[in-house]
């Protein structure tokens, strides 16, 4: 028999866990989703926008890229891949379509810059549109995606305005882990808050981000932002502190993409995102401890009433199973990923689980992150970010 005390504990964090489910269905209710209009098309003395690229060793994914990028509706674009030191097929691919596609060889990285940030200033500097779109090379528009972003970001006034695509899954592995991870995304930095006037959250997607370049240069691009691996939201952070207004959109129209292409290099990918370049062992024991007792615990309820007879304890944990596979299953079939995955969560978590374990260790040795081939040390901090 239960005492109690642990009776009022146990429903009192179930009713918790409870409203922590439906404060995440809600955040995805409330994100704005971005639909092509005929209004958005685009006139013939439309503001140009510059197209930068960062690429290294893309040779898989970029040229699905540039072909969506040259079929775009927009009649005023110029197109830069900054190459940063490719080993394979990446600049036959860019040369292949000049001269509408311009290459652009990265220059060695001066110290205390990282990679992308490093491409991203590279190419801005070497352009000259109006707006600048940052774009990732393994992202596919639709022909009316730049109509639509510009005249949604002109329409709000925005300075930076940034989509979240369509993740493609392929395989048990996306299809399993990657709607977690979209939750996740959406939960901790309440996106849909961006886009409140008077709302201090930032973040931006930087798969693909639009910048008005007189608001970027002015903040001082991504050169003010440098030493961040996770630039995308560091950028946002930026614009918000200076009192620039930024949007966010899901747009699974206008833009897609396969994020990761294994298991390695998804699990590689989330730990960048849980702490990028900077270290909290504090931050990574919340996380951990977060994630077990928000997903796996509550599971826990209607097994530990089945086995005391409790009918207060049975009532809370068939609620909450049925809260947590049922929400899990929406978010499944929100970002197109079989229903029955949303089954499979409890996996999903223990995949971020080992991930933090992971960032924990490698955060008490000392170690150095890897990503795209370059390693960045370490270093002590408290602040979350995420990206691509």
């Amino acid at each position: 028999m239960l005492s109690t005390f642990a009776e009022f504990g146990i429903a009192a964090a179930s009713v918790a866990v409870l409203v922590y489910q439906g404060w995440a269905l809600w955040l995805a209710a409330e994100m704005p989703r971005l639909e092509p209009s005929p209004s958005d098309a685009p006139a013939p003395g439309a503001p140009r926008v510059s197209v930068v690229i960062p690429a290294r060793n893309e040779e898989l994914d970029l040229p699905a890229t540039l072909d969506s990028v040259l079929a775009q509706e927009y009649p005023n674009l110029e197109v830069v891949v900054v190459d940063g030191g490719s080993t394979d097929g990446t600049p036959a691919a860019v040369d292949a379509r000049a001269p509408r596609v311009r290459r652009l060889e990265e220059p060695p990285m001066p110290a205390g810059w990282v990679g992308k940030s490093w491409a991203c200033w590279t190419g801005a500097r070497a352009t000259h549109g109006k707006w600048i779109l940052f774009l990732d090379a393994d992202v596919r528009l639709d022909p009316r995606s730049l109509g639509t972003l510009v005249g949604w970001a002109e329409r709000e006034e925005a300075a930076l305005a940034s989509l979240a695509t369509e993740v493609e899954m392929v395989g048990f592995w996306e299809r399993t882990v990657l709607p977690f991870y979209v939750q996740m995304v959406l939960t901790y930095f309440r996106a849909p808050h961006v886009n409140r006037p008077a709302s201090r959250t930032a973040m931006a997607n930087g798969q693909v981000c639009l910048v008005r370049r007189a608001d970027y240069e002015a903040l001082g691009g991504h050169e003010a932002i440098r030493a961040h691996l996770l630039e995308d939201v560091a950028l946002a952070r930026q614009f918000r502190r200076a009192g620039r207004t930024i949007r966010i959109a899901y747009a699974p129209t206008l833009a897609r993409t396969r994020m990761y292409r294994d298991r390695h290099e998804m699990f590689e990918g989330i730990r960048k995102t849980v702490y990028g370049t900077e270290f909290s062992a504090a931050r990574e024991v919340g996380f951990l401890a977060g994630l077990v007792g928000l997903f796996w615990l509550p599971l826990a309820v209607l097994p530990l009433g089945l086995a005391t007879g409790n009918f207060l304890l049975l009532a809370f944990g068939g609620l909450l199973a049925f809260a947590l596979f049922g929400k899990h299953v929406v978010f499944a079939r929100a970002v197109r990923a079989p229903a029955v995955y949303g089954l499979l969560y409890p996996v999903a978590v223990g995949f971020y689980l080992v991930a933090i374990a992971s960032c924990l260790k490698r955060g008490l040795d000392r170690g150095s992150l890897e990503w795209k081939g370059r390693r960045y040390p370490i270093r002590p901090g408290s602040r979350s970010r995420t990206a691509k």
